[in-house]
């Protein structure tokens, strides 16, 4: 019996680690226990090359890292013989029309070679750009993607890839098909497995007869090494390329021995949702709906329950006969975390997990195999009857939707706190430590006499102290400060964030300010994100926080201008599309210049940064023309985004219409950064 996870990603996929190269590839595969491992991406070039270097050929269609590559790793327990092989694997994103319908399908490639990789990667560089991303967006059927594939190698497997998720996928509720049939026509009898995606489980596709003859795999997606196995598939077969094909050809009794899954909830789109109102739905609240959002009358992302609800056509609870073993967990450091109080990112549960596979075994073996007596050994009681609790399913989910994923609840907080007097955990490595354990004892008492030396300063003044603990005196008079207009100059490490969410808390307990007056803008969705959690841990309530808004330039515009249009169908182009739009306006012209140097023009343009001379002469023709087929195509692209809402802003603004009271206060992090276009964003609000 092995595990394997056979969809992943390179380096060179968007939103990918770096560290998702062999050789980190090779190291977390085995400190998670999984014996085989896709490659991803093996459209690009540079991996292809990449691979060549560093793998070597092992089993029949497999591979395996060279010895010279492989890392140390101390995490892995002495005398493990683990060295985990990979098969050639990659993901195409297929965006075309049919049926009058626009259809945007991933689907997952496995291969016995290098060599055939390489063959079919040739095959489609005639048809699209396969060089600026390891999984390529091409404008071609799934079902002649599906016909080029077997045509070029007909040992190649071809999964639909995460067939419910709602944006991309066979199934999905935005642009997906009803039917296997329907997406491959007649290459259908070549599909023989589909991937169900992090947000459904087996009884979710058991409820539907059609899915009855084809292998349901599960797979983690990863992007980054740290989350490969989230998903992953048990064999009962030789380690060989062709005994998984085999494996996975749909005959229940060849070797295909079932799933490892997230559970289903945990999964961002599981029920119906609006991210930007923090509107959650099941199914039947979603139709009583009528499918808009109840704050803002949007419409809402149906999630994946709802779809498979729509195509089933068995109860909830229906066991097909045969039906494959699965098991449900939950990431070892989430589980960690959640028996712990801890964050999952936390130093700590890093170190807790460090010791927990040192002592006892690779993460899949703790989670499903070890004796809970030697985890408790290890880990402690509460990480121990965590992991009980999972095993047995004995966990309360908060659905992910949206694009937001859910959250799991191991313990009730009065659970932990009776159970925490019990964790012993690394007490036998603190007592080795003594001297550092006594330096940093004496730290933490500093850092408590200035932390108490600090409240005694703020209990003087008239603010309280649940507002101003823990800020110095500029960081205070930030926070207080009356004046229309502030300016707070500050550098790296100085705690900006801190100060603009004590700002905000200060604004609402102190001013009696309605959250919806308040408008905070970040340069990034990630800074946005840590705002909110920060501002929801202190408050306690999202009902304090649902109302503000908080966000970058380009999402608070693309919020107006979705709800100016009314359906919320603004459509914005992605980044290869734009390239592609840019490289035909090039063509067309007879202008020798590249896609990306003509669009930075264009963006130049946009922003007012003026007609700058480079080292290529860009007419205006060509930045005007690219303009014209994006109004032609009706789509907008990220600079759009911006000078189309300020329009509506400037509206509203001369209209004093209602619109305008969400900007009464408004925080702009980075100020220093702006463009001309965010400068005239921010005097509008």
């Amino acid at each position: 019996m092995f595990i394997a996870d056979l969809h992943i990603h390179s380096k060179y996929s968007r939103a990918t680690s770096k560290e998702c190269v062999p050789e980190f590839l090779d190291k977390w595969a085995r400190r998670k226990g999984i014996d085989l491992i896709g490659t991803g991406d093996f459209t690009h070039p540079a991996w292809r090359d990449e691979l060549k270097e560093k793998l070597v050929p092992a089993e029949e269609g497999l591979y395996v890292l060279k010895n010279d590559l492989v890392l140390e790793d101390d995490l892995v327990a002495a005398g493990s013989l683990r060295r985990p092989r990979f098969m050639v694997t990659g993901e195409i994103s297929s965006i075309y029309k049919k049926d009058g319908k626009t259809r945007k399908v991933h689907n997952l490639i496995l291969l016995p070679s290098i060599e055939d990789a390489e063959a079919i990667s040739h095959k489609l560089e005639a048809i699209g750009n396969i060089h600026s991303d390891g999984r390529p967006i091409l404008g071609l059927d799934s079902r002649d993607l599906l016909e080029i594939v077997m045509e070029e190698c007909d040992d190649a497997i071809f999964i639909p890839a995460h067939i419910w998720t709602p944006h991309f996928s066979m199934f999905g509720a935005f642009s997906g098909f009803s039917t296997v049939e329907e997406c491959f026509e007649d290459m259908t009898p070549y599909i023989h497995a589909l991937e169900t995606g992090l947000s459904s489980d087996p009884p979710m596709n058991w409820r539907l007869s059609q899915l009855d003859s084809y292998t349901l795999v599960s797979n983690s997606d990863a992007h980054s090494p740290s989350k490969l196995g989230r998903e992953a598939n048990l064999f009962d077969v030789d380690l060989s390329y062709p005994a998984v094909a085999r494996a996975l050809g749909g005959d229940k009794s060849a070797g295909f021995a079932g799933t490892i899954e997230f559970f289903p909830e945990e999964g961002k789109y599981h029920y119906d949702g609006h991210r930007a109102c923090g509107t959650c739905m099941t199914p039947s609240e979603a139709d009583l709906a009528c499918g808009r959002c109840p704050v803002c009358g949007r419409k809402l992302t149906i999630g994946v329950l709802h779809r498979v609800e729509e195509l089933a056509d068995r109860d909830e609870g229906f066991v097909p006969e045969g039906a494959m073993h699965y098991e449900s967990l939950v990431p070892l450091p989430e589980v960690i975390a959640a028996s712990t109080g801890l964050s999952p990112s936390s130093s700590k549960v890093d170190v807790r997990y460090a010791q927990a596979l040192r002592e006892l075994g690779d993460e899949f073996f703790i989670l499903r195999q070890a004796p809970i007596d030697d985890v408790e050994r290890v880990a402690g009681a509460c990480v121990a009857e965590g992991v009980r609790r999972v095993r047995n399913g004995q966990i309360t989910m908060v659905p992910g939707y949206d694009g937001e994923y859910g959250k799991l609840q191991i313990f009730e907080e009065n659970e932990l706190d009776s159970l925490s007097g019990q964790m012993c955990f690394f007490e036998a490595e603190l007592k080795k430590d003594d001297g550092a354990t006594k330096q940093r004892a004496e730290t933490g008492r500093r850092k408590k006499s200035a932390v108490k030396s600090e409240e005694a300063e703020i209990d003087s003044g008239d603010a309280p102290k649940s507002v101003l603990a823990g800020l110095n005196e500029e960081q205070r008079e930030a926070v207080l400060a009356e004046e229309p207009a502030v300016a707070v100059i500050a550098g790296p490490g100085t705690g900006k964030t801190k100060t603009l969410v004590s700002k905000v808390i200060y604004l609402i307990e102190e001013c009696k300010v309605k959250p919806s007056c308040i408008t905070a803008v970040t340069f990034t969705n990630k800074a946005a994100g840590e705002m909110r959690e920060r501002l929801e841990a202190h408050f306690k309530n999202k009902r304090f926080t649902k109302g503000l808004n908080i966000g970058t330039f380009h999402s608070i515009c693309l919020d107006r201008l979705s709800a100016e249009d009314g359906t919320g169908k603004v459509t914005v182009i992605d980044e290869h599309e734009a390239l592609n739009v840019a490289k035909k306006v090039a063509e067309e012209l007879g202008v020798k210049v590249s896609a990306r140097k003509l669009l930075q023009k264009v963006s130049r343009l946009k922003n007012g940064a003026g007609d700058e001379e480079d080292s290529t002469s860009i007419p205006h023709q060509a930045c005007e023309l690219y303009c014209k087929r994006l109004r032609e195509y009706g789509v907008l692209d990220y600079d759009d985004i911006l000078i189309e809402a300020l329009s509506l802003f400037e509206q509203d603004l001369s209209k004093k219409s209602k619109k305008a009271s969400q900007f009464t206060y408004l925080l702009v992090d980075e100020f220093q950064d702006i463009n001309d276009v965010q400068y005239d964003l921010v005097k509008t609000w």
